[in-house]
Protein backbone atom coordinates (compact mmCIF):
# COMPACT_ATOMS: atom_id res chain seq x y z
CA UNK A 1 0.00 0.00 0.00
CA UNK A 2 1.30 3.81 -1.33
CA UNK A 3 2.27 5.44 2.27
CA UNK A 4 0.84 8.53 2.85
CA UNK A 5 3.60 11.19 2.57
CA UNK A 6 2.38 13.10 5.35
CA UNK A 7 2.72 10.22 8.24
CA UNK A 8 5.16 11.25 10.51
CA UNK A 9 7.13 8.03 10.76
CA UNK A 10 4.93 6.77 13.59
CA UNK A 11 5.26 9.42 16.09
CA UNK A 12 2.33 10.36 18.57
CA UNK A 13 1.84 13.21 16.17
CA UNK A 14 -1.39 14.39 18.41
CA UNK A 15 0.61 14.37 21.89
CA UNK A 16 3.51 16.51 19.74
CA UNK A 17 0.78 19.07 18.21
CA UNK A 18 -0.22 19.82 21.85
CA UNK A 19 0.78 23.40 22.65
CA UNK A 20 1.39 22.38 26.51
CA UNK A 21 3.62 19.49 25.15
CA UNK A 22 5.08 21.70 22.67
CA UNK A 23 6.02 24.29 25.38
CA UNK A 24 7.73 21.30 27.75
CA UNK A 25 9.53 20.05 24.70
CA UNK A 26 11.15 23.52 24.07
CA UNK A 27 12.12 23.82 27.71
CA UNK A 28 13.70 19.93 27.64
CA UNK A 29 15.80 21.54 24.78
CA UNK A 30 17.24 24.55 25.90
CA UNK A 31 17.72 23.41 29.07
CA UNK A 32 20.49 20.70 27.18
CA UNK A 33 22.25 18.20 29.01
CA UNK A 34 21.79 19.37 32.32
CA UNK A 35 18.20 19.70 32.20
CA UNK A 36 15.17 20.32 34.10
CA UNK A 37 12.96 19.62 36.51
CA UNK A 38 9.19 18.92 36.94
CA UNK A 39 8.79 21.79 39.43
CA UNK A 40 10.88 24.46 37.22
CA UNK A 41 8.65 23.18 33.84
CA UNK A 42 5.91 24.28 36.06
CA UNK A 43 7.08 27.21 37.01
CA UNK A 44 7.98 28.14 34.03
CA UNK A 45 4.86 27.05 31.82
CA UNK A 46 2.47 28.70 34.20
CA UNK A 47 0.75 24.45 33.93
CA UNK A 48 -0.06 22.62 37.17
CA UNK A 49 2.48 20.33 38.66
CA UNK A 50 -0.31 17.68 37.86
CA UNK A 51 -0.65 18.63 34.33
CA UNK A 52 3.28 18.82 33.65
CA UNK A 53 3.56 14.75 35.45
CA UNK A 54 1.18 13.89 32.78
CA UNK A 55 3.02 15.65 29.88
CA UNK A 56 6.54 14.33 30.89
CA UNK A 57 4.81 10.63 31.77
CA UNK A 58 3.71 10.80 27.92
CA UNK A 59 7.12 11.95 26.61
CA UNK A 60 8.98 9.19 28.59
CA UNK A 61 7.03 7.03 27.05
CA UNK A 62 7.40 8.44 24.07
CA UNK A 63 10.84 8.55 24.41
CA UNK A 64 11.49 11.98 23.99
CA UNK A 65 12.45 12.87 27.19
CA UNK A 66 14.49 10.91 29.33
CA UNK A 67 15.77 11.62 33.21
CA UNK A 68 19.40 13.44 33.41
CA UNK A 69 19.67 12.94 37.44
CA UNK A 70 18.68 14.03 40.43
CA UNK A 71 18.91 17.72 41.82
CA UNK A 72 18.70 18.81 45.16
CA UNK A 73 15.64 19.83 46.93
CA UNK A 74 14.63 22.31 49.92
CA UNK A 75 12.81 19.96 51.10
CA UNK A 76 12.43 16.37 50.78
CA UNK A 77 13.45 14.15 48.45
CA UNK A 78 15.53 15.09 45.54
CA UNK A 79 14.38 16.12 42.25
CA UNK A 80 14.21 14.13 39.12
CA UNK A 81 15.73 16.01 35.94
CA UNK A 82 14.46 15.13 33.03
CA UNK A 83 16.24 16.62 29.69
CA UNK A 84 15.40 16.01 25.78
CA UNK A 85 16.53 12.33 24.29
CA UNK A 86 17.88 13.97 21.08
CA UNK A 87 18.04 10.14 19.30
CA UNK A 88 14.44 9.94 19.38
CA UNK A 89 13.85 11.30 16.04
CA UNK A 90 15.47 12.72 13.69
CA UNK A 91 14.97 15.44 10.50
CA UNK A 92 16.59 15.96 6.75
CA UNK A 93 17.65 19.49 5.68
CA UNK A 94 18.49 19.90 2.12
CA UNK A 95 20.22 23.68 1.03
CA UNK A 96 19.52 23.98 -2.91
CA UNK A 97 21.40 26.65 -3.96
CA UNK A 98 22.04 27.94 -7.31
CA UNK A 99 25.40 26.10 -7.36
CA UNK A 100 25.51 23.38 -4.96
CA UNK A 101 23.82 21.30 -2.83
CA UNK A 102 24.35 20.28 0.79
CA UNK A 103 22.03 17.71 2.48
CA UNK A 104 22.62 17.15 6.45
CA UNK A 105 20.89 14.70 8.66
CA UNK A 106 20.15 16.04 12.63
CA UNK A 107 18.77 14.84 15.95
CA UNK A 108 15.71 16.37 17.78
CA UNK A 109 17.87 18.54 18.87
CA UNK A 110 19.19 20.05 15.83
CA UNK A 111 22.95 18.36 16.04
CA UNK A 112 24.09 17.30 13.02
CA UNK A 113 24.95 13.53 12.72
CA UNK A 114 25.61 13.28 8.85
CA UNK A 115 26.27 15.80 6.27
CA UNK A 116 26.75 15.19 2.28
CA UNK A 117 27.42 17.89 -0.45
CA UNK A 118 27.82 18.24 -4.13
CA UNK A 119 28.13 20.89 -7.04
CA UNK A 120 24.76 21.50 -8.77
CA UNK A 121 23.13 24.01 -11.37
CA UNK A 122 19.96 24.68 -10.31
CA UNK A 123 19.78 25.81 -14.17
CA UNK A 124 19.48 22.69 -15.52
CA UNK A 125 15.72 22.52 -14.45
CA UNK A 126 13.04 20.93 -11.87
CA UNK A 127 13.32 17.26 -13.42
CA UNK A 128 16.99 16.61 -12.81
CA UNK A 129 17.44 19.03 -9.81
CA UNK A 130 14.54 17.43 -7.69
CA UNK A 131 16.65 14.06 -9.26
CA UNK A 132 19.76 14.40 -7.58
CA UNK A 133 17.96 15.90 -4.39
CA UNK A 134 16.00 12.93 -3.86
CA UNK A 135 19.65 10.78 -4.95
CA UNK A 136 21.24 12.52 -2.19
CA UNK A 137 18.66 12.76 0.62
CA UNK A 138 18.39 8.45 0.32
CA UNK A 139 22.43 8.58 0.39
CA UNK A 140 22.37 10.52 3.31
CA UNK A 141 19.95 8.04 4.85
CA UNK A 142 21.40 5.28 4.22
CA UNK A 143 24.76 6.54 5.94
CA UNK A 144 23.44 7.67 9.13
CA UNK A 145 21.39 6.09 12.05
CA UNK A 146 18.46 3.40 11.28
CA UNK A 147 15.53 5.49 11.19
CA UNK A 148 11.70 4.38 11.33
CA UNK A 149 9.98 5.95 8.09
CA UNK A 150 6.63 4.26 8.75
CA UNK A 151 4.66 3.23 11.40
CA UNK A 152 5.70 -0.49 10.67
CA UNK A 153 8.94 -0.51 12.78
CA UNK A 154 8.67 0.37 16.79
CA UNK A 155 11.71 0.15 18.51
CA UNK A 156 13.80 2.55 15.84
CA UNK A 157 13.91 6.50 16.23
CA UNK A 158 11.40 8.17 14.37
CA UNK A 159 11.90 9.89 10.80
CA UNK A 160 10.17 13.57 10.75
CA UNK A 161 10.55 14.84 7.12
CA UNK A 162 12.70 16.54 4.92
CA UNK A 163 13.37 20.68 5.18
CA UNK A 164 14.54 22.39 2.11
CA UNK A 165 15.86 25.71 1.31
CA UNK A 166 16.10 27.26 -2.36
CA UNK A 167 16.11 30.64 -3.21
CA UNK A 168 13.02 32.94 -3.58
CA UNK A 169 11.11 34.26 -4.00
CA UNK A 170 8.54 31.51 -3.17
CA UNK A 171 5.19 30.31 -1.39
CA UNK A 172 6.29 28.61 1.52
CA UNK A 173 2.47 27.69 2.13
CA UNK A 174 2.15 26.26 -1.43
CA UNK A 175 5.25 25.03 -1.64
CA UNK A 176 6.33 26.60 -4.64
CA UNK A 177 8.97 28.75 -5.89
CA UNK A 178 7.90 32.24 -7.85
CA UNK A 179 10.31 33.63 -10.65
CA UNK A 180 14.36 33.03 -8.99
CA UNK A 181 16.60 35.61 -9.85
CA UNK A 182 17.87 34.12 -13.33
CA UNK A 183 16.13 30.72 -13.31
CA UNK A 184 12.54 31.08 -13.99
CA UNK A 185 12.15 28.00 -15.56
CA UNK A 186 11.75 27.17 -12.01
CA UNK A 187 8.70 29.55 -11.05
CA UNK A 188 5.04 27.66 -10.36
CA UNK A 189 6.77 24.40 -9.85
CA UNK A 190 5.53 21.95 -7.52
CA UNK A 191 8.65 21.51 -5.41
CA UNK A 192 7.37 20.84 -2.18
CA UNK A 193 4.78 17.80 -3.06
CA UNK A 194 7.18 16.42 -5.88
CA UNK A 195 9.71 15.70 -3.33
CA UNK A 196 7.09 14.22 -1.08
CA UNK A 197 5.59 12.26 -3.69
CA UNK A 198 9.69 10.61 -4.70
CA UNK A 199 10.81 10.46 -1.19
CA UNK A 200 7.61 9.35 0.67
CA UNK A 201 8.05 11.50 3.43
CA UNK A 202 6.56 14.80 4.66
CA UNK A 203 8.63 17.89 3.20
CA UNK A 204 8.57 21.44 3.69
CA UNK A 205 9.60 24.14 1.49
CA UNK A 206 11.09 27.89 2.63
CA UNK A 207 13.48 30.45 1.59
CA UNK A 208 16.90 29.70 1.92
CA UNK A 209 17.18 32.89 4.27
CA UNK A 210 14.30 32.27 6.38
CA UNK A 211 15.56 28.61 6.86
CA UNK A 212 18.76 29.83 8.22
CA UNK A 213 17.15 32.72 10.27
CA UNK A 214 14.61 29.76 11.89
CA UNK A 215 17.78 28.12 13.08
CA UNK A 216 19.75 31.09 14.07
CA UNK A 217 16.69 32.68 16.08
CA UNK A 218 16.00 28.67 18.25
CA UNK A 219 19.49 29.16 19.25
CA UNK A 220 19.85 29.66 23.22
CA UNK A 221 20.16 33.14 23.85
CA UNK A 222 19.38 34.27 20.25
CA UNK A 223 18.21 37.96 20.60
CA UNK A 224 14.56 38.77 20.05
CA UNK A 225 14.91 40.65 16.72
CA UNK A 226 17.69 40.54 13.65
CA UNK A 227 18.32 40.56 10.61
CA UNK A 228 20.27 37.61 9.12
CA UNK A 229 22.00 39.05 5.78
CA UNK A 230 23.34 36.04 3.42
CA UNK A 231 25.51 37.07 0.64
CA UNK A 232 26.70 34.13 -1.05
CA UNK A 233 25.22 33.35 -5.01
CA UNK A 234 22.81 35.63 -4.46
CA UNK A 235 22.06 38.73 -1.67
CA UNK A 236 18.86 38.30 0.45
CA UNK A 237 17.74 38.64 3.97
CA UNK A 238 16.16 36.61 7.09
CA UNK A 239 14.02 38.50 9.46
CA UNK A 240 13.21 37.74 12.50
CA UNK A 241 10.72 40.03 14.78
CA UNK A 242 9.97 38.72 18.12
CA UNK A 243 11.40 35.66 18.27
CA UNK A 244 10.05 34.51 15.16
CA UNK A 245 10.68 34.74 10.90
CA UNK A 246 9.27 37.28 9.47
CA UNK A 247 7.92 35.90 6.00
CA UNK A 248 5.04 38.01 4.60
CA UNK A 249 1.78 36.57 3.42
CA UNK A 250 3.55 35.69 0.50
CA UNK A 251 7.16 35.20 1.59
CA UNK A 252 8.05 38.11 0.20
CA UNK A 253 9.95 39.69 3.05
CA UNK A 254 13.08 39.92 3.80
CA UNK A 255 13.94 40.50 -0.64
CA UNK A 256 17.07 42.71 0.70
CA UNK A 257 18.93 42.26 -2.63
CA UNK A 258 16.44 43.78 -4.97
CA UNK A 259 16.51 46.78 -2.94
CA UNK A 260 17.10 49.92 -5.83
CA UNK A 261 19.85 51.89 -4.34
CA UNK A 262 20.97 53.33 -7.35
CA UNK A 263 17.93 54.32 -9.70
CA UNK A 264 20.45 54.26 -13.25
CA UNK A 265 22.22 51.68 -12.09
CA UNK A 266 22.64 48.06 -14.00
CA UNK A 267 19.79 46.15 -14.55
CA UNK A 268 19.23 43.15 -12.83
CA UNK A 269 17.82 39.90 -13.64
CA UNK A 270 14.58 40.99 -11.52
CA UNK A 271 13.61 42.95 -13.84
CA UNK A 272 14.85 46.26 -11.85
CA UNK A 273 17.91 48.32 -12.33
CA UNK A 274 20.73 49.25 -9.56
CA UNK A 275 19.73 46.39 -7.35
CA UNK A 276 21.63 46.20 -4.38
CA UNK A 277 22.48 42.30 -5.18
CA UNK A 278 23.69 43.53 -8.55
CA UNK A 279 26.00 46.40 -7.37
CA UNK A 280 27.37 43.93 -4.49
CA UNK A 281 27.67 41.00 -6.64
CA UNK A 282 29.68 43.14 -9.21
CA UNK A 283 31.87 44.08 -6.43
CA UNK A 284 32.93 40.69 -5.22
CA UNK A 285 33.89 39.81 -9.04
CA UNK A 286 35.94 42.57 -9.00
CA UNK A 287 37.71 41.71 -6.01
CA UNK A 288 36.89 44.87 -4.31
CA UNK A 289 35.67 43.08 -0.76
CA UNK A 290 36.12 46.60 0.97
CA UNK A 291 33.03 47.97 -1.51
CA UNK A 292 31.44 45.02 -1.57
CA UNK A 293 30.88 45.20 2.13
CA UNK A 294 29.92 49.25 2.03
CA UNK A 295 27.11 48.16 -0.02
CA UNK A 296 26.20 45.45 1.88
CA UNK A 297 26.41 47.68 5.15
CA UNK A 298 24.06 50.42 3.19
CA UNK A 299 21.34 47.43 2.60
CA UNK A 300 21.89 46.78 6.48
CA UNK A 301 21.66 50.08 7.61
CA UNK A 302 18.38 50.18 5.81
CA UNK A 303 16.80 47.16 7.29
CA UNK A 304 18.07 48.88 10.83
CA UNK A 305 16.08 51.96 10.18
CA UNK A 306 12.80 50.15 8.90
CA UNK A 307 12.34 47.78 11.76
CA UNK A 308 14.93 48.69 14.73
CA UNK A 309 16.70 45.34 14.62
CA UNK A 310 18.55 44.46 18.06
CA UNK A 311 21.66 42.74 16.01
CA UNK A 312 22.28 42.02 12.36
CA UNK A 313 24.15 39.11 11.22
CA UNK A 314 26.31 38.00 8.55
CA UNK A 315 26.54 35.04 6.30
CA UNK A 316 26.78 33.19 2.88
CA UNK A 317 30.30 32.09 1.21
CA UNK A 318 31.25 35.31 0.43
CA UNK A 319 31.24 36.80 3.36
CA UNK A 320 32.56 33.45 5.69
CA UNK A 321 35.50 33.70 2.81
CA UNK A 322 36.46 37.04 4.35
CA UNK A 323 34.24 37.76 7.36
CA UNK A 324 36.17 40.37 9.56
CA UNK A 325 35.91 42.16 6.10
CA UNK A 326 32.55 41.96 5.52
CA UNK A 327 31.77 42.72 9.54
CA UNK A 328 33.83 45.97 9.48
CA UNK A 329 32.23 47.24 6.56
CA UNK A 330 29.04 46.93 7.88
CA UNK A 331 30.32 47.95 11.18
CA UNK A 332 31.52 51.10 9.42
CA UNK A 333 28.34 51.91 7.49
CA UNK A 334 26.28 51.84 11.00
CA UNK A 335 28.27 53.32 13.29
CA UNK A 336 28.38 56.14 10.27
CA UNK A 337 25.07 56.71 10.50
CA UNK A 338 25.03 56.51 14.08
CA UNK A 339 23.22 53.24 14.45
CA UNK A 340 24.85 51.38 17.57
CA UNK A 341 23.07 48.24 16.28
CA UNK A 342 26.00 45.07 17.13
CA UNK A 343 27.40 42.99 13.33
CA UNK A 344 28.47 39.33 13.93
CA UNK A 345 29.78 36.79 12.03
CA UNK A 346 29.30 34.06 15.00
CA UNK A 347 27.19 31.20 14.41
CA UNK A 348 26.72 31.72 10.66
CA UNK A 349 28.71 28.91 9.79
CA UNK A 350 28.91 27.49 5.82
CA UNK A 351 26.00 24.85 6.98
CA UNK A 352 23.43 27.47 8.17
CA UNK A 353 20.78 27.27 5.78
CA UNK A 354 20.84 23.46 5.46
CA UNK A 355 20.67 23.25 9.48
CA UNK A 356 17.85 25.90 9.08
CA UNK A 357 16.13 23.94 7.06
CA UNK A 358 16.23 20.67 8.90
CA UNK A 359 14.24 23.29 11.66
CA UNK A 360 11.82 23.82 9.24
CA UNK A 361 10.59 20.13 10.48
CA UNK A 362 11.99 20.45 13.99
CA UNK A 363 10.32 23.50 14.98
CA UNK A 364 6.69 22.94 14.84
CA UNK A 365 7.63 19.86 17.52
CA UNK A 366 8.22 22.36 19.60
CA UNK A 367 5.90 24.88 19.16
CA UNK A 368 7.98 27.07 17.25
Amino acid sequence: MKRDPRDQGGVNVPALRSHNAALVLDLLRTAGETGISRLELAERTGLTPQAVSKITARLRADGLAAEAGHRASTGGKPRTVLRLAPSAAYAVGVHVDRDALTTLLTDLGGTVVSLRRRPLDLGEGPGPVLDTVADEVRGLLAEGPEVRRNGDRPGLPALLGVGVAMPGPLDHRAGVPGRVTGFPEWAGHPVRDELAGRLGLPVVLDKDTNAAALGLALRPGAPGSFAYVHLGTGLGAGLVLGGAPLRGDRTGAGEMGHQTVQLDGPPCDCGGRGCLEVLCLAAVARGELDEAAGILGAGAANLVRLLDMDQVLLGGRVVLGAPEVFAEGVRGVLAGLGLATPVDVAGTGPDAVAEGAAWLVLGPIFGQ
